[in-house]
């Protein structure tokens, strides 16, 4: 099977927010999608000034099986950017045919062509395949770190403070 890895565009975003919607069905989160295709489009591909993320869409045989969404962020310990894969996903009928591991492989590229002092994501941690596909892949889970979040009205009442 042929792996083809293109920067989506524009006319993506449906094809997106179906990858997005897919991702959140596995996790048992799709309640929680809130973006639009405006909203995406505003991200992905601004009218003015610079995107805020990323995506590239991953093909299989020329059939749109997956796509991963990520960003720069700044390391300060670093002193360099950083590439934050914020969505990985491949179609359930795509999975076992290279595609996860094609997607990471081109956004390590990038990171690397960028001078980027490393490559992140996050997982949750019943996902026990992606775990231990990443771990194959050398990622090293970072058990001493715990993710933090405000959001929602939560987000609002402290930014009144």
């Amino acid at each position: 099977m042929a792996h083809d890895i293109r920067p989506a565009a524009p006319g993506d975003i449906p094809l997106i927010l179906e990858f997005i919607r897919g991702l959140a069905e596995y996790e048992g989160l799709l309640d929680r999608v809130e973006t639009t295709p405006e909203r995406l489009r505003a991200s992905l591909f601004p009218a003015d000034g610079a995107p805020v993320a990323h995506c590239v869409i991953g093909s299989i045989d020329g059939v749109a099986a997956g796509f991963a969404l990520y960003y720069f962020n700044f390391s300060t310990f670093l002193g360099r950017l950083s590439l934050y894969l914020e969505d990985l996903y491949v179609k359930p009928e795509f999975r076992g045919h290279g595609l996860g591991k094609a997607l990471l492989v081109h956004l390590a590229r990038l990171a690397n062509t960028r001078g980027c002092g490393r490559m992140e994501w996050a997982v949750l941690d019943w996902n026990a395949p992606a775990i231990a596909f990443y771990e194959a892949l050398g990622a090293k889970r970072l058990r001493e770190w715990q993710l933090c979040r405000l959001d929602g009205t939560d987000l609002e009442k402290f930014g009144q403070v």
